[in-house]
């Protein structure tokens, strides 16, 4: 059940609403690799779509995964995008960051400037006020991260939403938002 009382308390868990045609992948068990080769083959299924071009999509979907849980994923959500017979998913990925010291989103969001400030492909960083908590945006044309601070100095959950094909604007931009907007803590 979600309380509203202590939110200065660790929170159990979260909870996230996301649209029911977005695929889950838990990665905090080990049959996530069977749950992506699923994927794959249901997105590709009826739609001419090579053998070659879903074994490479499986490996860049799979290694994606694998770079998640060593950084701290714990789910990975897929929303299905086919151009041209290739599939080029859109992603949420969720992530854990725990405290390590005491870093307040003003803090890390000039510690995301500054990295920020040597990316030639950088993107606009910002605080937003989220239902959850304050958060540290970073925004470029095809992805948005969010560093939602969590209650109880716990850390920051990260919602990392990737979007290849219909780009972070218009539409995809509210969608995003929606979902961001949608976390709520389980205390």
């Amino acid at each position: 059940m979600t309380r509203e009382g202590d939110l200065t308390a660790p929170p159990k868990d979260y909870r996230l609403l996301v649209p029911r045609d977005w695929f889950r992948i838990d990665l905090t068990q080990d049959r996530w690799r069977a749950q992506l080769k699923t994927f794959v083959d249901y997105q590709a299924e009826g739609k001419n779509v090579p053998a070659e071009t879903k074994q490479e999509t499986w490996a860049v979907l799979r290694n994606t995964a694998e770079t998640g849980v060593r950084c701290g994923a714990l789910e990975f959500f897929l929303r299905p995008e086919l151009d041209r017979g290739v599939i080029l998913p859109a992603s949420l990925t969720v992530s854990l960051i725990p405290r390590t010291e005491s870093v307040t989103p003003q803090d890390l969001k000039q510690i995301m400037e500054a990295k920020q400030a040597q990316n030639a492909t950088a993107g606009e960083v910002s605080i937003l006020a989220l239902p959850a908590g304050e958060a540290v945006r970073i925004l470029t044309p095809t992805t948005m991260d969010l560093y939602v601070q969590m209650p109880g100095a716990v850390g920051y959950l990260v919602l990392a939403f990737a979007v290849p094909l219909s780009r972070v604007n218009g539409p995809m931009y509210r969608l995003c938002m929606s979902i961001s907007e949608s976390l709520c803590w389980i205390v």
